[in-house]
């Protein structure tokens, strides 16, 4: 009786310190991934700078070392405009690339910057910077500043 009751203080206090460790270890992740510092982008440099051509063939051709290279950087790109949409809270949507390409370049426009869209045309080449998102058809770029 006594070496059982032993033993089950002795896994009592195993299960306690993994559960203390395992809450430490959420309580590290949120905060490192979660709490971010804001990034802003149209005073940070570029990572790369690159044509929207160029971006859309990279993630086509092999989209693993593209990913590899691109995800989760600053990425200016050059291109021409496809298209122009409003899309929610007022922020818009530019769309770079030609009919020569497979994919586009999606460049979600920040909410301050979208007041700049009003004076472009399809057509007109541009320069974006944004954070590069992946590849879904298209390449997206998230938080994107129109560079003058």
């Amino acid at each position: 009786i006594i070496k059982s009751n032993i033993m089950n203080s002795k896994t009592r206090s195993i299960l306690s310190i993994s559960m203390l460790l395992l809450i430490l270890t959420g309580i590290f992740i949120y905060n490192n991934i979660y709490n971010k510092p804001f990034v802003d982008i149209s005073e940070s440099k570029p990572n790369i700078s690159i044509e929207s051509n160029e971006l859309v063939d990279s993630f086509s051709n092999n989209e693993n070392e593209a990913n590899a290279k691109y995800l989760e950087q600053i990425i200016q790109v050059q291109g021409s405009i496809t298209e122009i949409t409003s899309g929610k809270n007022g922020n818009s949507i530019i769309t770079l690339g030609n009919d020569n390409t497979i994919g586009n370049v999606t460049c979600y426009i920040s909410s301050e910057e979208s007041l700049k869209t009003n004076n472009l045309k399809i057509g007109q080449h541009i320069n974006i910077k944004g954070i590069c998102t992946g590849y879904l058809m298209d390449v997206v770029l998230v938080k994107c500043v129109i560079i003058e």
